[in-house]
């Protein structure tokens, strides 16, 4: 497969020109890539009008994945902020307040785009919650919801995989949404590769209108990179219009770095599709030799790691810190969970570091959990009316009562503990407290 936006920049590059045009490093390296790293000079094609060779590498990238695919290079962030916009503005019920149908662990650029855009969120919750970062149902809850919703949702938002690993029965929910002509959005942004591990495992192959994949995350790609998907199956409206909606949203210097390590992906999977069988396959046996020294693994992702620290006898800093001290960096940890991402580019030889340096850590008795589950909450305010009001920063002690202004949670995982627009309750304060956060946003009158 060609790869045209890296062939144009090489061609470009062995010109040595004199650049008299943006960026202002003019290809002088100081970090050593600025050589590759352009702007819309002619030739350049335009990421939000392409012609030329974004063109044709986003064609690539759409035989690749199997539907159209359109290039971020502002994370899947700018993809989900675009498929939200493009299923409101294609709404059939104009007469109600706009309002999407989300499972309550949504990252916060869900938040932001809801603020954005004015839309009303009818949040799902976890029958058996097991932690706020995952929102565990099944087709027949969302079926229930959707019924007795008197305004019907114009989109149904969804967190899959989520941050400790579990995936959603995408197919099964995808005949309700169908069957009640409710778009289906999926943030897929772990789990780019799933398209490669078998032939319905992506949530555009079993029946997602809508989804956005983080290159960067699952694939060799650089920070940033990422895609929106649109079914062929779906609305013809969203292709039409999928360029304006990532334009709405993204930069008008887009990073031709970003451009480049998409371009490239699309050659490397091509070349190297069974690499991602592979490392599933060594994940697995990593999974059940921990499984089998007494380690507790959650989720069903296969190419995620998530240890439940607490069944093992640790908290999960002092396993992140333990695996640090033996050179392992891992993908993110709280009090209770380890999560740690390895892909094809990780050796086996590195995954047999790992399981070394775990096994060598002796079990100690359990831990009693002090897991906090989100309850469910009423708004006081719209979404985008307490993103834009007044506000001031207070201590977490002094926010009982008063209603969010801003989603104070870090990144990663991102997943507001409580919404902008909801009332901030004592139970609340322990919660924030437990995962680090000590000050919020409040609303001011």
């Amino acid at each position: 497969m060609k790869t045209p936006i890296c062939d144009f920049i090489k061609k470009y590059k062995e010109r040595k020109s004199i650049r008299l045009h943006m960026p202002g490093h003019k290809g002088v390296n100081l970090l050593g890539f600025e050589v590759d790293d352009i702007t819309e000079i002619d030739g350049a094609d335009f990421l939000y009008s392409p012609e030329g060779i974004i063109c044709e590498s986003e064609k690539n990238a759409s035989k690749i994945f199997g539907c159209d695919t359109f290039y971020s290079t502002e994370g899947s962030s700018q993809c989900i902020r675009a498929m939200l916009f493009l299923a409101l503005i294609n709404r059939k019920n104009k007469e109600n307040r706009p309002i999407v149908l989300a499972t309550r662990n949504a990252h916060k650029t869900f938040i932001s785009a809801a603020a954005l855009l004015d839309f009303d969120v009818k949040w799902i919750y976890s029958k058996n919650p097991s932690h706020y970062y995952s929102c565990l149902l099944d087709a027949n809850q969302i079926e229930d919801i959707i019924n007795n919703m008197s305004n019907k949702p114009f989109a149904l938002y969804l967190t899959s995989p989520d941050y400790l690993g579990n995936i959603l029965p995408i197919e099964e929910i995808a005949k309700v949404c169908k069957k009640y002509d409710v778009p289906l959005l999926v943030d897929n942004a772990h789990g780019a590769y799933l398209k490669f591990i078998g032939e319905k495992n992506h949530p555009i192959d079993l029946g997602a209108d809508m989804c956005c994949d983080s290159a960067h995350k699952t694939l060799p790609a650089l920070t940033g990179a990422a895609y929106l998907h649109i079914s062929n199956s779906t609305d013809s409206y969203y292709l039409k219009h999928a360029k304006e909606a990532l334009c709405l949203f993204g930069s008008t210097s887009p990073s031709y770095l970003i451009l480049q390590s998409l371009d490239m992906i699309n050659q490397y999977i091509e070349n190297n599709k069974n690499e991602f069988n592979n490392i599933c396959k060594l994940i697995d046996d990593l999974k059940q030799d921990l499984i089998y020294n007494g380690y507790t693994i959650i989720g069903n992702e296969k190419m995620k790691i998530t240890i439940d620290c607490k069944a093992y006898g640790y908290t999960g800093i002092e396993i992140a810190k333990y695996l640090e001290n033996n050179n392992i960096i891992c993908e993110f940890y709280d009090n209770d969970y380890v999560v740690l991402m390895p892909t094809p580019k990780n050796s086996k030889l590195e995954l047999d570091l790992v399981k070394k340096s775990l096994l060598n850590l002796s079990k100690k008795n359990r831990l009693s959990s002090s897991r906090f589950f989100i309850k469910e909450k009423e708004s006081i305010m719209s979404i985008r009316d307490a993103s834009f009001s007044r506000r001031k920063l207070v201590k977490i002690e002094d926010s009982i009562g008063c209603i969010l202004a801003d989603a104070s949670v870090s990144c990663p995982p991102a997943i507001p503990i409580v919404v902008c627009g909801e009332k901030i309750e004592k139970e609340d304060i322990e919660l924030f407290k437990y995962y680090g956060i000590e000050e919020c946003s409040i609303v001011v009158e």
